[in-house]
């Protein structure tokens, strides 16, 4: 009996490794107005979350104001590495409609005005 709970036990913290979103983790943002963060993304709810871990200016790490705060929000998978959800920029404190696509260690992240016509794009790269 203990080895067919253990069994179970074993294949449910298998199967909950396996449906982890390629996206999680780590990644660093491009510079934007002399700065750039470490974004880590986790699951909220079904979604995709990212808050901003560490933040750097050219003099290096820095204490900034938005550590902690949600820079990706309900990022919600639509398959082929691709998602959609908001995205908030802090040098103006305006929050975007967001898409993201994976592509291995890089991944694109888009803030569109005006239904999706008009996006600004970063690539990020995976720290972790």
């Amino acid at each position: 009996m203990k080895k067919m709970i253990l069994a179970a036990a074993l294949m449910l913290a298998g199967a909950g490794a396996a449906l982890a979103d390629p996206v999680l983790g780590t990644w660093k943002t491009e510079v934007d107005d002399g700065a750039y963060a470490y974004v880590e993304m986790a699951p909220c709810g079904a979604a995709i979350c990212g808050t901003i871990a560490r933040t750097f200016n050219s003099g290096g790490e820095y204490q900034s104001p938005n550590l902690g705060k949600s820079l990706v929000r309900n990022m919600k998978p639509q398959g082929d590495g691709y998602y959609k959800g908001k995205v908030w920029r802090p040098s103006n404190d305006k929050i975007y409609i967001g898409k993201m696509e994976l592509e291995g260690n890089r991944l694109k992240l888009k803030g569109c005005v005006a239904g999706g016509l008009l996006c600004s794009a970063q690539n990020w790269t995976r720290v972790n």
